[in-house]
């Protein structure tokens, strides 16, 4: 079958989804559609991770018509090219490779004589193994002591995801060594601003004799890493350690300049059909990941994002999550016309998660032309921002409850604290009443209240869905994380933009680069360095 790439108000299926009405949520909401309106994420370890979405403004008659957006636009077929080793980054010509990085899929993807499956294994197993040493003490620091604490240092896709992750896990309970532990095994900081007031508080308390640098690069030669990278190497040299690059390791590409110097501990590689915020999954967040948790927590979180990935391929929206995900999200942005989607975990655990999707979302999906370089005439990626439950309540809920603007909700939320500790008070439990916020919240944002003073009326019609697991594993939290990705990979191939490079990003580094190399500037740039000093 040939695949055609077609912007989307060139679908076939678009005039019928723009002609469908949203039901007002308070007349349609019940215990029917709120079983009815889910889909489901079946885990390797027994987990369950819903999709629920009957809080969203649609009826049956819509879901159908995103259906036949989807199938016209061929979405599943186009998530194969994908999954194949097409090179759907068309602005790189490039493929497209995070899901082989948590597969074992060896001979899906051979190209130039390299099977990248193996390849992103054979990695694996090496910081798995590296990680081992470091826990185990068989690899010690130059000084001779067993490492205590490891910096990762790096930037956007290099720093918000893995960090995510290890937040996320810190409450997790697992074994390694035959010994039940919680919280990393070794203290974990993380620079990432070029700001050294960052690097600075990062470091303060740790030993530079016992301390272990991860230095994530692809390019090996980004300006903020690199600096990041000497304040350390001074730090470490300032601390007694004589050759301190041996406290260094390299997540970068096997063609950088990092990985060619043999003065780093060992090296890690990447390569650039990863893209930087979809690179949680390989070294680049499993090195820090497995020397925190172990390898073993790794390779479970791996195993929630592969299960994920396999549900995705579900040509039907209705058992898709998502898809369906995707679908809604299109539906409010190009139908409803909303600009801004709010994630909302009821999870402290789940406290930089919000960040991550910043940036996977907005970098991916903040396009204004299409796959060909071509102008689209509707609007794409939406602005993403959130906070967890309840803090955001006390926060930004009365902008999102009684504001001018309907912002879409997307909740999260667990039946069960990841630590296990609880206190009663009041007759019930704090995640009793964690989860009664969360559960209220939904309602309130639907269905609205009335009230003679104007002040108190709530309109209501504000459309939410929740991910909801039974408690945050390594397995749940892969799982998500992979939702998000293939989320926002099918609302790129849906908009028919290519979300998986970023030129926005790249204006600002090359006029940095004209400041701090003493070129002739440009008159606006000029003034406003003379301006700043």
């Amino acid at each position: 079958m040939s695949v055609a790439f077609r912007n989307l108000n060139h679908s076939n299926a678009w005039e019928s989804l723009r002609s469908t009405e949203p039901p007002r949520l308070a007349d349609v909401l019940d215990r029917k559609r709120i079983d009815d309106y889910r889909a489901a994420y079946r885990l390797p370890d027994g987990a369950t991770l819903d999709y629920r979405y009957a809080a969203k403004q649609v009826a049956d008659s819509t879901i159908d018509s995103l259906q036949a957006l989807a199938d016209d636009q061929q979405i599943i077929d186009k998530y194969r090219m994908i999954l194949d080793g097409e090179p759907m980054n068309t602005g790189e010509d490039r493929m497209v490779l995070h899901h082989l990085c948590r597969s074992e899929r060896s001979g899906a993807v051979i190209r130039n004589g390299r099977d990248y499956g193996a390849w992103y294994a054979g990695q694996r197993k090496r910081f798995a193994s590296f990680a081992e040493g470091i826990l185990s003490g068989a690899l010690v620091s130059t000084s001779g002591r067993p490492f205590e604490s490891v910096v990762q240092i790096g930037i956007g896709g290099s720093d918000l995801g893995p960090r995510a992750l290890y937040v996320a896990l810190a409450g997790h309970e697992y074994r390694f060594g035959g010994t039940l532990r919680r919280g990393p095994m070794l203290t974990t900081r993380f620079v990432s601003n070029v700001d050294p007031d960052d690097a600075s508080a990062e470091l303060h308390g740790l030993d530079p004799q016992s301390t272990l640098f991860i230095l994530v690069s692809k390019s090996g030669t980004t300006q903020e890493t690199l600096t990041n990278e000497a304040f350390a190497l001074r730090w470490l040299r300032d601390g007694g350690i004589a050759r301190p690059r041996k406290h260094v390791v390299c997540v970068t590409s096997e063609t950088s300049p990092l990985a060619k110097s043999t003065d780093y501990l060992d090296s890690f590689f990447i390569d650039d059909f990863i893209g930087g915020r979809y690179s949680s999954s390989s070294a680049v967040g499993g090195v820090v990941l497995s020397l925190a948790y172990g390898p073993d927590v790794f390779a479970e979180l791996l195993a929630g994002a592969a299960a994920a990935d396999a549900a995705a391929l579900d040509g039907s929206a209705r058992a898709n999550p998502a898809l369906i995900d995707a679908l809604l999200g299109v539906y409010e942005r190009n139908v409803l016309g909303y600009p801004a989607t709010a994630v909302l975990p009821y999870s402290q655990a789940l406290l930089r998660f919000p960040a991550h999707l910043q940036q996977l979302d907005m970098e991916s999906n903040g396009k204004r032309v299409n796959r060909s370089g071509e102008p689209v005439d509707y609007a794409t990626g939406p602005v993403i921002f959130g906070e967890p439950g309840t803090n955001g309540q006390h926060s930004f809920y009365q902008l999102l409850h009684q504001g001018t603007d309907v912002v879409p909700l997307q909740f999260i939320g667990f039946a069960e604290p990841q630590r296990g500790d609880d206190v009663e008070f009041e007759g019930s439990s704090s995640q009793r009443k964690l989860n009664a916020n969360l559960t209220a919240q939904i309602v309130a944002f639907a269905v609205g209240k009335d009230d003679p003073n104007p002040n108190k009326r709530f309109p209501g019609g504000r459309p939410s869905s929740l991910l909801w697991a039974r408690r945050l594993t390594p397995t749940v939290l892969g799982a998500l994380l992979a939702h998000f990705e293939n989320k926002v990979m099918f609302q790129g191939l849906l908009w028919n933009v290519n979300s998986f490079d970023q030129e926005g990003v790249q204006l600002g580094k090359l006029l940095t680069n004209q400041i701090l190399s003493g070129a002739d500037l440009p008159e606006a740039l000029a003034g406003f360095v003379d301006a700043l000093g």
